[in-house]
């Protein structure tokens, strides 16, 4: 079962990168032979649409799971579309990624955990050369913490519900 692990680098020792449709490389894992294939994101400069492009490119490279920092909502939903599950990976290389991801330790993404645009770099042309003030720092927004971290639970409950059918349906087999 191949994944593709967002990257800043070609090899399992590069980081991991934190966002999903504007990363510079994906690299294809077999989880269980570590073997990799590293691929350019063809999307990451695109100056709209880099999520769906770059889940769609994921997609038709056949990964099965997506390990990144974020997913947007339009590349979460193509990548639903398509069967293919997200997972969040908070920091580490590419190898520890998959390495969690083997024993079951990232958490399931019920949904995107960022906005729309949210791996934009640069401006949008309104600066015009002048030097902007840094933005200030974003409150925490309770709700929208809340809200994620109920849709998390949500898919671990899920998750749970569907691991412990299948270990009655097995010990009812024995």
């Amino acid at each position: 079962m191949k994944i593709a692990v967002s990257s800043q680098g070609e090899h399992l020792d590069a980081p991991a990168s934190p966002v999903f449709g504007r990363c510079p490389t994906y690299l294809f894992v077999e989880p269980e032979t570590m073997e990799f294939e590293a691929l350019p994101n063809p999307a990451m400069n695109q100056g709209g649409g880099a999520g769906i492009q770059a889940a769609q490119f994921v997609v038709n490279q056949g990964a099965k799971a997506v390990l990144s920092g974020n997913l947007g909502p339009n590349a979460f939903d193509v990548l639903q579309a398509a069967g293919v599950p997200g997972f969040l990976v908070m920091e580490g290389t590419v190898r520890q990624a998959v390495e969690a991801y083997k024993t079951g330790q990232l958490q399931p993404m019920g949904g995107p955990n960022v906005g729309a645009h949210a791996g934009m770099r640069g401006g949008r042309g309104m600066g015009q050369g002048q030097q902007m003030a840094a933005p200030p720092k974003p409150a925490v927004d309770k709700e929208r913490e809340l809200a994620t971290l109920r849709e998390t639970l949500k898919g671990l409950r899920q998750q749970l519900a569907e691991t412990m059918e299948k270990i009655e349906s097995l010990e009812e087999e024995g």
